[in-house]
């Protein structure tokens, strides 16, 4: 897991939509970039500015469309057995 504090509220807003409709995130953070599911989204109310910390499982990066190549059709002429 990745865990990670941040003070910007448009950040948090679209890691808690990524969250509830559970779709992926990704964070871009000290030259790395983390892509995966948002588990949580903590406030902390004791700071101020306030905080949030984001914890994000990492998952496996898809592969490109345009690597993978559709298996080719194969039309056959089948002739009467008759």
């Amino acid at each position: 897991m990745f865990t990670f504090e941040t003070t910007d509220q448009k950040e948090v807003r679209r890691f808690r939509i990524a969250q509830f409709n559970g779709r992926t995130a990704t964070i871009r953070s000290a030259g790395s970039t983390i892509t995966g599911h948002v588990r949580s989204v903590l406030e902390s109310k004791s700071s101020i500015p306030t905080q949030w910390t984001i914890t994000i499982v990492p998952s496996e990066p898809k592969i490109k469309a345009e690597t993978l190549r559709p298996a080719p059709r194969v039309h056959a002429f089948v002739e009467d057995f008759y």
